[in-house]
């Protein structure tokens, strides 16, 4: 009895935050269910040596502790 009565609540708290998903969404505070997945083939691509690259010429006095 008590599996039931967990398995009602689960299923209970899914209803209830898919309903609270759908009423945020038609408000215009999210918006993923219509939009669908981004596709990632046409997103920028960045290299990791890329990234790494432009740290090195940044501000370096965050991370140093020379300055102390």
């Amino acid at each position: 009895m008590e599996i039931v009565i967990a398995l009602v609540f689960a299923g209970a708290v899914l209803f209830g935050a898919d309903r609270l998903l759908l009423w945020l969404e038609s408000r215009g505070h999210v918006n993923w269910r219509r939009k669908g997945r981004r596709d990632l083939s046409k997103e920028p691509r960045t290299e990791l040596d890329d990234i790494f690259g432009d740290a090195s010429l940044g501000d370096t006095s965050v991370g140093d502790k020379s300055n102390r």
